[in-house]
């Protein structure tokens, strides 16, 4: 059974708010440990759904099927869910590294799914800035040369991607269905490496 667009949507929502997005770095604890600071964190971390960077300098990129090259330049919507950046809570700058959560969408494989990072860190490859949500404008937005990604992964996943991703040493969680028992967690994967 494939993954529902229902689910897929109610994760998007559930984690595009900060709270929900911080429970889920508990799932993780070397990203939990990003936090700049764990007695405010409601204010040390920002969630962007959908985020959006502008590049500061044109780079010449390949398109996916490696023929034709094109230059990227401007504003760009990012290929991840949600953008999860630290944020210092006196100082009200953004911090540390950044982490890009991908929530496995509808008839995704594992090849679409690992794409979307590839795709992620070839984009955040030069000088970027953040498009930030109205209510954070007044924070420093540079772009960090650290990026770490999160998969967000269903009861319904195929276990070829949980393989693939173990494989790649990449982080993931596999969600609870709702008819489990709320206190119940997630279960998550740490891979022995660090993220490639």
């Amino acid at each position: 059974m494939p993954v529902k667009q229902s689910d897929y949507e109610a994760s998007l929502a559930e984690y595009s708010n900060r709270e929900a997005a911080i429970a889920l770095l508990k799932k993780h604890r070397p990203y939990l440990e990003m936090i700049p600071s764990m007695r405010r964190p409601d204010e040390s971390v920002i969630a962007i759904p959908l985020p959006i960077v502008r590049i500061r300098h044109p780079k010449t990129l390949a398109l996916h099927n490696g023929i034709s090259p094109t230059t990227l330049q401007g504003t760009v919507c990012l290929p991840c869910d949600i953008a999860i950046l630290m944020c210092d809570p006196e100082w009200k700058i953004k911090m540390g590294g950044e982490i890009f959560v991908f929530i496995h969408r509808p008839h995704e494989d594992f090849s679409d799914l690992l794409s979307r990072w590839r795709q992620t860190q070839v984009l955040l490859d030069k000088d970027y800035e953040w498009l930030m949500p109205p209510s954070y404008q007044h924070i420093l937005s540079e772009g960090d040369d650290r990026f770490y990604p999160l998969f967000v992964l269903f009861p319904e996943t195929p276990e070829r991607i949980q393989r693939g991703l173990l494989g790649a040493c990449l982080p993931f969680v596999t969600l609870v269905p709702e008819t489990l028992d709320q206190e119940e967690t997630p279960e998550t994967v740490f891979p022995e490496s660090p993220p490639a």
